[in-house]
C-alpha cells in the first residue's frame, strides 16, 4: 500500500496542481472518482492490465466506459497513465488528490461509527465538538455497527477516536492485568 501511495503521489500533486490553477478543483474530483470507479472494477481491472493491448488501446477502453463524464485533461491523464503503465494507480490518486483537497479547503472527512443511528441533534453537536478540535470544517458521515453494544469510534484521517463500550471494556481489562 505505501508502494502504491509512493508511486501515485507525483499524479496527484500534478493534477491537483492543474485543478488549483485552473479553479476546477470539484470538476477534477468528479473525474476522478469516475475513473477510480471504472478502474477498480474487476473486469476493467483485467482489461487495464491485459498484454495483447497497446497503452493506446487501454487508455481508449477506459475513457470509453467512461463515456462523456471525462474533460479533455482527464483524458489526457488517462493517455499519460497508460504509456506508463500506471492506470491501476487511478483509486490511489483520487484518494490522494481528495486529501490535497481536503487541505486546501481546511475541511476533514469524519466517519463515525456507532451502535445505534445518531439524532440529529447527536451528530450536530458532535460535528461541532470536532470542528473545535479539529479546528477545521468537518463532514461527517455515520454508520451503524449493532455489535459495538453502546458508544461510538470516530475516525478522522489517522485519528481514531474509540468511545465504544467494548473498547473501555478493554482498556479496563487491560488495566486490572497489570
Amino acid at each position: 500500500m505505501a508502494e502504491l501511495t509512493t508511486v501515485a503521489r507525483p499524479y496527484a500533486k500534478a493534477v491537483f496542481a492543474e485543478a488549483n490553477d485552473k479553479s476546477a478543483l470539484d470538476a477534477w474530483s468528479e473525474d476522478l472518482a469516475t475513473l477510480a470507479a471504472y478502474a477498480a472494477d474487476a473486469d476493467m481491472a483485467k482489461v487495464l492490465v491485459h498484454p495483447s493491448l497497446t497503452a493506446d488501446q487501454r487508455a481508449q477502453a477506459l475513457t470509453d466506459v467512461c463515456g462523456d463524464k471525462l474533460n479533455e485533461a482527464a483524458k489526457n491523464l488517462v493517455a499519460v497513465l497508460a504509456e506508463n503503465k500506471r492506470l491501476a494507480l487511478l483509486p490511489e490518486i483520487a484518494e490522494l488528490y481528495e486529501e490535497l483537497k481536503a487541505q486546501l479547503q481546511n475541511t476533514v472527512d469524519v466517519v463515525v461509527t456507532s451502535a445505534m443511528e445518531l439524532t440529529d441533534g447527536q451528530a450536530e453537536k458532535l460535528a461541532a465538538a470536532l470542528k473545535a478540535k479539529l479546528q477545521c470544517d468537518v463532514r461527517m458521515t455515520s454508520e451503524v455497527d449493532e455489535s459495538l453494544i453502546g458508544g461510538a469510534i470516530i475516525r478522522a484521517g489517522d485519528l481514531v477516536i474509540d468511545g465504544t463500550l467494548i473498547g473501555k471494556l478493554s482498556k479496563l481489562a487491560e488495566a486490572m492485568k497489570s
